[in-house]
């Protein structure tokens, strides 16, 4: 991205430099290229969410109405427990979308950390390479077995993509500050670990135009890939860098990728962001 948060188009692979705990990669794979992609909608069905619903929903269908038409998606609902609310593993039928959207039962408590872990899971049986969630909330988690270490862990070891919006309420943040803090690090850990976003609109009317915004950074990304200079298969959590070269014209030039993966299986370890 330039100093204004703008993707680069046009950059070459030789512009771009890979460390993998320090230790320099040679790039395999390079392309920047508009990709299906298999997606995860995963919406809270608390109590605290039914007056918000309709407008968020309108906003997750303009993501998949915007994005490519060979994507598939499937709909997650949570409040104290998590479902899948499509009738099909995935689909990229807008209205079973919507019909899934629409099974609003807004009662309960939050339980974000295990529908996340529980989707990402889900996620991995989807068709395409290229894997997102996009996680929508209005409060913090208060209803999980799981935490949010186990959450951060498990969207480190997927391929997932994580968009994430914390739709709070002046109220909220007046009367619940400790509270809406914590869940406000809580969606920034979860997307910026995967090289996704976090956001936070002042109004839940504004989340149709940050899902046009999401729609536009799926579409726009680079992909890089590389075979490990370290082959063990070890577990372990191996970070990871991604620069660019200054290009004439565009100022400062920023990366935003995955912070890191756990090594795992001979495929290749790939990185995906702007």
């Amino acid at each position: 991205m330039n100093d204004r948060g703008q993707f680069v188009p046009g950059l070459k692979q030789g512009d771009f430099r890979v460390l993998e705990d320090k230790a320099d990669q040679k790039i395999s794979v390079f392309s920047q290229e508009d990709v299906p992609v298999s997606m995860g909608l995963v919406i809270d069905n608390s109590g605290s969410m039914r007056d918000k619903r309709s407008q968020v929903n309108a906003a997750a269908l303009t993501l998949v109405k915007t994005s490519n038409p060979q994507d598939e998606a499937f709909v997650v609902n949570f409040n104290d427990d998590f479902y899948l609310d499509t009738v099909h593993d995935f689909t990229n039928d807008v209205n079973e979308m919507k019909d899934a959207l629409e099974r609003i039962d807004a009662r309960g408590s939050t339980a974000l950390y295990d529908a996340v872990i529980g989707s990402l899971d889900h996620l991995r049986k989807g068709a395409r390479d290229k894997k997102v969630l996009l996680v929508v909330t209005d409060g913090v988690d208060n209803a999980s077995r799981r935490t949010l270490a186990n959450s951060v862990q498990e969207a480190q070891r997927s391929d997932a993509l994580i968009y994430s919006v914390g739709i709070f309420s002046d109220d909220d943040i007046k009367h619940n500050r400790g509270d809406m803090k914590k869940a406000q690090r809580a969606l920034t850990e979860l997307a910026t670990s995967t090289g996704g976003l976090a956001f936070f609109p002042e109004n839940v009317a504004d989340t149709e135009a940050i899902c046009s915004q999401i729609a536009r950074d799926i579409r726009n990304q680079y992909t890089v890939a590389y075979y490990p200079t370290n082959s063990a298969r070890d577990g372990t959590y191996r970070t990871v860098q991604i620069s660019v070269a200054p290009q004439r014209g565009y100022g400062k030039l920023q990366v935003r990728t995955r912070t890191g993966y756990y090594a795992r299986g001979p495929a290749l370890t790939a990185g995906a962001g702007n």
